[in-house]
């Protein structure tokens, strides 16, 4: 389980929650917001690990720690504390409605957040660890998901909500919340770290990366360990060793051939690999996962583009108008246009 300790880059955040815990005044609910990538997760981690452990107790200078041996850290770091919930929209999978475990969730529904955050938050049976800081913690990733109905539904265990209980939703997007649940929420900001926090995370992870390809993931990971961790995953190095010469032809005047069916090639390649890791895993859930992770390479390199021109005192237009054009395709492609089709005419826009 990871402490404060564990947090790079994220001090004004740390010390926020670490104050928190020492005034013996906690709030109920919290809002972790800020870009993906960054820690939000992990703190939230860390921040339940002190408040459900009985034996944490302040170090030498004045800040709480846990043992990793005791109990609770062991139950923890197993995944296995009945006091810890993490709520996120595949939980759909097990709910006990048959609807919601059959539908495609793109947002966190009602039937998870009554099922997994409302009836266990407010069940009676277990007082949590004598000694502990609350009874139970609820992690709430990618909160923002919550809309209408979900929404309202916790909204109402936020209003009211039960003795010794703490609540963490975790945002990339906080504007997407009710005005209400931010308003019931102590905010947290989470901030990209910096090119030293973001060397020290890569050191810290034992990562074995040639200077070019080191110099990439810092660039396309734009502060966010989250982004280099996707990019190490998804291959998107190599990728990129792929794609982006032929982008590079844009910026000499000339329209590269087979751009579109090149990057189709890669994610249908990707997509088919992801498929035969998992049983009854879909084909177009990992066409349209790949499919992000292009995008975000692209817009990486359009991004890169519109800085460069801006630095020069160049024309910003064709560079902005690349952003434009594949803000739009990925757009088209969550209304189900085909995958093929959306890529072949993003190549055709950036060309012309």
């Amino acid at each position: 389980m990871p402490s404060f300790d564990d947090i790079l880059g994220q001090e004004r955040a740390v010390g926020v929650l670490r104050r928190a815990l020492g005034s013996g005044r906690l709030h109920h609910a919290w809002i972790f917001h800020g870009p993906a990538g960054v820690g939000k997760r992990t703190t939230a981690e860390a921040f339940a690990a002190l408040l459900l452990d009985p034996t944490a107790a302040p170090n030498l200078a004045g800040e709480l720690q846990v043992d990793p041996g005791s109990a609770a850290q062991r139950l923890l770091s197993a995944g296995s504390h009945p006091d810890l919930h993490v709520v996120n929209k595949e939980l759909a999978e097990f709910s006990r409605d048959d609807g919601t475990r059959r539908g495609k969730q793109r947002s966190i529904p009602i039937e998870v957040v009554r099922e997994f955050l409302i009836e266990p938050a407010t069940r009676s049976a277990g007082d949590g660890a004598a000694g502990a800081r609350a009874r139970r913690v609820f992690i709430v990733d990618e909160a923002h998901l919550m809309q209408g109905p979900s929404a309202n539904a916790a909204l109402k265990i936020l209003e009211e909500p039960p003795a010794g209980v703490v609540f963490i939703l975790i945002t990339d997007d906080e504007s997407a919340l009710l005005p209400t649940i931010r308003s019931r929420c102590q905010r947290v900001a989470f901030t990209p770290l910096d090119g030293a926090a973001m060397r020290a995370w890569m050191q810290a992870s034992g990562l074995q990366l040639d200077p070019a390809q080191e110099a990439w993931l810092l660039e396309f990971a734009d502060g966010s360990p989250g982004r280099v961790a996707t990019a190490l995953e998804t291959g998107l190095y190599e990728w990129a060793g792929v794609v982006e010469p032929m982008l590079a032809q844009f910026e000499r005047g000339r329209s590269p051939e087979a751009l579109g069916q090149t990057i189709s090639s890669l994610v249908d390649a990707w997509a088919k690999a992801e498929v035969e890791k998992k049983d009854n895993a879909s084909k177009d859930i990992a066409n349209k996962a790949g499919a992000d992770h292009m995008f975000n390479l692209l817009a990486n390199w359009a991004r890169r583009r519109l800085r460069a021109a801006a630095e020069r005192g160049a024309d910003t237009g064709p560079a902005a108008a690349a952003v434009d054009a594949i803000d739009d395709a990925q757009r088209r492609l969550e209304t189900n246009v085909n995958m093929t089709l959306v890529f072949d005419g993003l190549a055709a826009r950036l060309g012309s």
